[in-house]
């Protein structure tokens, strides 16, 4: 099947082939026909499968008929995190150039004056996270009565971040007649519940079990028999040093460690540079483009800031963690072997990981194989010096001879570290104490 096969506009087919796409994802040829024909879509699929372009573009040729009046959206798209949100406005940017469609971007980070301006001038496309979304509407900036199209994306990490609340609300401030497109990875009770409640007679569009990773993906564990940290941070450099590592992803469950971590690999000499939802989101847009252009070889991100990326070329998925939802680990690794692309994830677990390990493997079904021998068994890299030798020559003394002053441990880089990252204010970035890195 091709793109010419869905039914979409002349316009949006030449900005697909320009984009360098022929061939529709099968999320994408079960759901664009679907939401043409202004059907309501149910859409269960796994991260990195084209979920976005599904309703990106048959959405861009329904409301190229029409005009957007101030304040009232004809369209609005629910998204987990700002970075997400982000991803699909350059969809829409990308996919939608040929038509004259207005967009506006609601999310936490942004002066409320710019997004004010934007919602008078009137909206064809309205992306917005939860939050940011019902701050406006409480201002009275914003008048639900003329969305036509209503797209809830990710809704199970949705719940997962607490947002159902906020998401019934949104629903019930929508017209009754509105098309609604929803879609998440897995779906559990309370999923169901709102699909059941607030869909009508939808199209289920469904193209992976949710426990299913990806084929394109090589999975590999490593196991320490520790749980010292220095000794899991000299095996993951261990990891990002060895050939055939273009960049990678690595993935903390606390966002204290994915600062620790990205630090300590920097004074180590690896370029990494951490993103979580502490960090001010002039200083993750930052990061994420570094990571993109290449400046970054390693992105160190919790879940929530990662959930959504849409990074087409990583090499490598490297777990820090073993994640406390078993879920969350085909999410992690869906991050790498995109659009055909091979892709290598790494887990290092620890003893302390026993529980969460045997949650991921009942979900495979399958033991994840076991990493290169040679690399687990080696002596952890470090940059501590070795202790100074004992000469038998020298002579013996009455009291203890006093020990050399050992050097600093760790080996700074020849350019000096810039600590001012984290310009909010929270957490650790660029602001961790020296001794959580001494490895």
């Amino acid at each position: 099947m091709t793109f010419d096969e869905l039914g979409l506009s002349p316009n949006t087919l030449k900005a697909v082939a320009e984009s360098g796409y022929t061939e529709p994802t099968p999320i994408q040829a079960g759901a664009i026909p679907k939401v043409l024909q202004r059907e309501d879509v149910l859409g269960i699929a796994q991260t990195g499968t084209g979920k976005t372009a599904s309703f990106t573009l048959p959405m861009i040729d329904i409301l190229s008929q029409g005009k957007a009046k101030a304040r009232m959206p004809r369209s609005l798209i629910i998204e987990p995190t700002r970075e997400l949100a982000a991803q699909v406005a350059e969809n829409f940017e990308k996919y939608g150039k040929y038509h004259r469609l207005n967009m506006a971007l609601l999310i936490g980070g942004v002066s409320f004056g710019d997004q004010d301006k934007a919602l008078m001038r009137g909206v064809d496309v309205l992306i917005a996270t939860p939050g940011r979304l019902l701050d406006q509407y409480d201002r009275g900036k914003i008048l639900m009565s003329g969305v036509q199209l209503l797209v809830i994306d990710e809704a199970d990490r949705m719940l997962d971040m607490g947002f159902i609340p906020d998401i019934e609300r949104i629903f019930k401030m929508t017209p009754f007649t509105r098309q609604t497109l929803f879609f998440s990875a897995t779906m559990p009770t309370e999923i169901k519940r709102i699909v059941d409640t607030f869909l009508h007679n939808p199209a289920r569009v469904e193209v992976a079990r949710p426990a299913e990773t990806a084929k394109t993906v090589s999975q590999y564990l490593l196991s320490l028999k520790s749980n010292d940290p220095k000794t899991k941070r000299a095996k993951l450099r261990q990891i990002l040093t060895q050939d055939g590592l273009k960049n990678a992803i690595l993935f903390c469950n606390r966002k204290r460690d994915v600062d620790i971590v990205a630090k300590s690999l920097t004074q180590n000499g690896i370029n990494a540079a951490p993103i979580h939802g502490d960090l001010n989101q002039s200083v993750r847009t930052e990061t994420l483009e570094r990571f993109k252009s290449g400046d970054v070889t390693v992105l160190v991100a919790s879940d929530v800031a990662a959930r959504g990326l849409d990074i087409p070329d990583v090499s490598h998925v490297v777990n820090f963690d073993v994640p406390f939802h078993a879920e969350d680990y085909v999410h992690r690794i869906g991050r790498t072997g995109r659009a055909g692309r091979k892709g290598t994830s790494i887990t290092i677990a620890t003893p302390v990981d026993a529980k969460a390990l045997a949650a991921v493997t009942e979900m495979l079904g399958k033991p994840i194989p076991a990493y290169q021998q040679d690399v687990a068994e080696q002596k952890p890299v470090t940059t501590e010096p070795s202790k100074p030798k004992t000469t038998r020559r020298e002579p013996k003394k009455s009291r203890p001879v006093k020990a050399a002053k050992q050097p600093e441990p760790v080996s700074r880089p020849a350019t000096p570290v810039t600590t001012k990252t984290n310009t909010s204010g929270a957490g650790f970035a660029g602001n961790v104490p020296d001794f959580f890195l001494k490895d």
